[in-house]
């Protein structure tokens, strides 16, 4: 099991497009995905980035650096988002892994803290992240932010 980001050179590029918006897009925003991830090749260090949990050649979860997550608080980043672990691989330490993963590759680009929002209540607590703030969705939802120090 390994965690891979997906680059240009990334043989599940394509794969990988499909995978994140399967799990957050709709049927009207394949290109909101394929534009975003195709965009953020080009960059070296900077955000986005999207990352791939890979076992036996399947990818089997995911999680995002954002510099926004399209809520209110847009003072606020880097973002890690698009967490997501296929069912059949969930409860045997995955999301951690890939929550551990991304605080590292946010400290290794120079952030103190790493943010996400949410509405699950007592999942993100589990693993050290604390309770930040309300934020508000672009349809004027609430959403939890919690916090987490990089290092």
């Amino acid at each position: 099991m390994n965690i891979e980001l997906i680059t240009k050179d990334c043989i599940f590029l394509e794969k990988g497009i499909v995978y994140f918006w399967k799990q957050w897009g709709s049927k009207s925003n394949f290109d909101f995905y394929k534009n975003c991830i195709e965009n953020s090749l080009s960059i070296d260090n900077a955000l986005p980035k999207f990352y791939l949990m890979i076992e036996n050649n399947t990818i089997i979860g995911s999680y995002a650096l954002l510099t926004n997550d399209l809520i209110s608080r847009q003072d606020l980043m880097p973002w890690f988002a698009c967490l997501y672990v296929d069912k059949k691989y969930r409860n045997q330490g995955i999301a951690k892994k890939l929550l551990a993963h991304g605080l590292n590759e946010s400290y290794k680009k120079g952030y103190d803290m790493l943010y996400l929002c949410t509405d699950l209540i007592d999942f993100y607590e589990k693993y050290g992240w604390n309770y930040f703030d309300i934020g508000y969705h672009l349809n004027g939802d609430k959403t939890n932010i919690y916090s987490k120090a990089t290092s």
